[in-house]
């Protein structure tokens, strides 16, 4: 079974700065693509970033130029470095990975969210 885990939320200030990771973990299985999604109370969740195996990264145009996503295949790790960071950047955080499985089948998974809060 492949599961993901999220860390490095957190409560910062704005104009601060966080990095989440997401590793995943189990046998059997290729992701081809990783991206994080976030959910705002009382709004919809919204991609904000991802990464294809080929390093290809596509941002939402709020977050362009203030977070960066990235990779680590050794590892099956993705990154999400934000900085200037603002109050409406506060939601849970959610990671996905979707790939496929070595006994057939596509693989499409997420994380149980962190939590990222910006407030002074």
């Amino acid at each position: 079974q492949v599961q993901l885990v999220e860390s490095g939320g957190g409560l910062v200030q704005p104009g601060g700065s966080l990095r989440l990771s997401c590793a995943a973990s189990g046998i059997g299985f290729s992701i081809n693509y990783m991206a994080w999604i976030r959910r705002a109370p009382g709004n919809r969740r919204d991609l904000v970033a991802s990464i294809t195996s080929s390093g290809n990264t596509n941002y939402t145009d709020s977050v362009k130029g203030r977070f960066t996503i990235s990779r680590d295949d050794a590892k099956n790790t993705v990154y999400l470095q934000m900085n200037s960071l603002k109050p409406e950047d506060t939601a849970v955080y959610y990671c996905n990975a979707v790939g496929s499985r070595w006994t057939g089948g596509n693989l499409d998974v997420w994380g149980q969210g962190t939590q990222v809060t910006v407030s002074s």
